[in-house]
């Protein structure tokens, strides 16, 4: 597994190693050896499935807040997504800051966000699918979010005519406005 350093604070880009031959390939997406080498989280507590059925599909951007920050290892495994990274950790030399990644099921690659790290995606692709995995439980009275369009972040999607977004991921108020 090659661990890419993202622009934002402890964000990774993973991609497996593969080992091919005339079947096609096998590869780890996940090795705790490997996170702890790096002092990540490698515990995960929950995995989920998002399936979206239309190009431009808007999710997020999500996070939990702190004592339950969850940090998540994503992964496509149909279609692609466009995805984000948005720091929300005040004493981070990264805050506020974001980044974006295609993965996608051509390219396996992975990515992981520490625990209050804002969440999000767009496909890119109709019937996408999206699995990843959370260190920490799902916590409604923690759940949060930031608004995808919000000028405070400046997030450059790829796609931007006939969005799908849920009204709540829309509604958010702006950064720093409660």
């Amino acid at each position: 597994m090659l661990f890419h350093r993202c622009k934002l604070d402890g964000v990774y880009l993973i991609e497996p190693t593969r080992f091919e031959d005339g079947r096609g390939f096998f590869a780890s997406s996940f090795s705790l050896r490997e996170f702890e080498k790096r002092n990540l989280t490698g515990l995960f507590v929950e995995n989920n499935i998002a399936y979206n059925r239309r190009r431009g599909t808007i999710r997020g951007l999500h996070y939990q807040a702190a004592p339950y920050g969850q940090a998540k290892l994503v992964r496509c495994t149909s279609g692609a997504i466009f995805d984000v990274a948005v720091d929300l950790r005040v004493n981070s030399p990264t805050y506020a800051q974001w980044v974006g990644h295609t993965l996608s099921f051509e390219n396996h690659l992975l990515m992981y966000l520490p625990g209050d790290v804002a969440h999000g995606y767009q496909t890119l692709e109709d019937h996408t699918e999206v699995f990843y995995e959370v260190s920490e439980f799902y916590t409604p009275e923690a759940s949060k979010g930031v608004r995808w369009n919000d000028p405070a972040f400046g997030i450059d999607w790829p796609i931007e005519d006939n969005l799908i977004i849920l009204d709540r991921d829309s509604s958010y108020p702006d950064f720093g406005v409660e």
